[in-house]
């Protein structure tokens, strides 16, 4: 079997995590099977790199920023690597250059194009563990571009879909996908398997187990996916095409803090208005989300939207330079809010599912500014200090608890 194996950045975080991982990759080795491993940088190394990034300049050009975070995976699989080969098995740690991982030129957000598979397959010809840097690529400039934060998910699906691997295993720090985020709600029950759908919308609305790209790639190509933990040997979720999930209308609730809500105040209520707005952020690579529109007054409305707290400046200068020319009389922003969702494929042939939720958030004292809704889910914005009683409040009123 050929089989790609990713591990985050806890899972190689020090010299001891390090050695787990190569005992865990040699151990399927010797079992006779073709071994690729895609690794995140170690620990916390991104948030340093962007800090020392930050004690120089408040404002980093976005090819500079990829150029220093691609070099965090570069230490962790040469690393990973040399512990491997001290254990008597080759390897080879190869980066985005050495393999040819070809990527869009976005900086910061780049989006795979293809993957060169003739260095891979010639080092697993020699019997080699190879060991490939996550997160990055290499764009038509031949610079680096990182693919997102959690992009190394990314990274190891594009490489099994590539290779046509039998399995790519995507190792975290819990044991599979849960229905809701085990440190926030303690009765959170792991599940055997999630259909690709419901995955890539939890995956969207701030389940941190999978980048959400990553589930998107393996849809289309067919990827056989699953999470497991790098500290246990326990069986993980299976994320395939159709899954049983026990008859249960609701798979899991997502909670996302990194969220902002922008309100463009007083634009004409008259076509065009919006797609002006839209298309000036959808032209600088900035993903909207929940949308709301009020009618205001004298023949006006009001525009409110969310979205990445990280795009949150870039966006408020966007709309701020081209503020005459969309109309708009007045931008508000807002912070300290957080999206709360439910996905399940169970939602489409079961009405009441909405009526659940609110009146789950309203026991929990939880007010709602913003509503979503689309065959699979519901997304509501709230108060990012209510995110916690309201996730363990959804959960339980839909029966989820382990």
């Amino acid at each position: 079997m050929l089989i790609v194996k990713k591990f985050g950045g806890s899972s190689v975080a020090d010299k001891e995590c390090i050695f787990r991982v190569a005992e865990r990759c040699i151990e399927d080795y010797r079992k006779g099977n073709d071994i690729i491993v895609v690794l995140s940088a170690m620990g916390d190394t991104t948030d340093e790199l962007i800090q020392k990034a930050k004690m120089i300049t408040s404002d980093p050009s976005k090819r500079e920023m990829d150029m220093l975070l691609a070099t965090g995976e570069q230490v962790s699989a040469s690393l990973l690597s040399m512990a491997i080969n001290s254990l008597g098995v080759p390897a080879v740690s190869l980066n985005a250059f050495q393999v040819a991982f070809h990527c869009t030129s976005t900086y910061g957000g780049a989006r795979v194009k293809r993957v060169d598979s003739q260095r891979i397959r010639h080092e697993l010809d020699y019997k080699k563990i190879v060991v490939v840097t996550g997160f990055q690529g290499v764009n038509k400039y031949d610079d680096f571009a990182t693919l997102g934060r959690g992009g190394s998910d990314t990274s190891a699906v594009a490489i099994a879909a590539s290779l046509h691997a039998d399995l790519c295993e995507i190792y975290t720090d819990v044991d599979g996908v849960y229905t809701a985020d085990p440190r926030v709600v303690s009765n959170a029950r792991k599940l055997k398997e999630i259909s690709y759908e419901e995955m890539l919308e939890l995956a969207s609305l701030g389940a941190k187990v999978l980048h959400n790209r990553s589930v998107e790639m393996a849809k289309k190509y067919g990827v056989q996916l699953v999470v497991r933990s790098s500290l246990n040997n326990n069986p993980g979720t299976i994320v395939k095409e159709v899954a049983k999930v026990e008859k249960m209308l609701i798979s899991g609730v997502a909670s996302d803090k990194n969220t902002s809500r922008i309100s463009v105040i007083g634009v004409d209520d008259k076509p065009g208005v919006a797609f002006r707005i839209f298309n000036t952020l959808a032209k600088n690579n900035i993903n909207v989300d929940l949308i709301l529109q009020s009618v205001g007054r004298g023949g006006t409305k009001d525009i409110s939207f969310t979205i990445a707290q990280d795009d949150l400046n870039e966006t408020l200068s966007l709309l701020e330079r081209s503020k005459e020319l969309l109309g708009i009389s007045d931008i508000l922003h807002k912070d300290n809010v957080a999206k709360i969702s439910v996905v399940g494929a169970g939602m489409l042939s079961n009405p009441g599912i909405a009526a659940k939720m609110f009146e789950a958030l309203f026991n929990a004292g939880v007010n709602i500014s913003m509503i979503s809704t689309s065959e699979v889910r519901i997304t509501v914005l709230i108060d990012e200090n209510d995110v916690e009683r309201a996730m363990i409040s959804v959960h339980d009123a839909f029966g989820l608890a382990d």
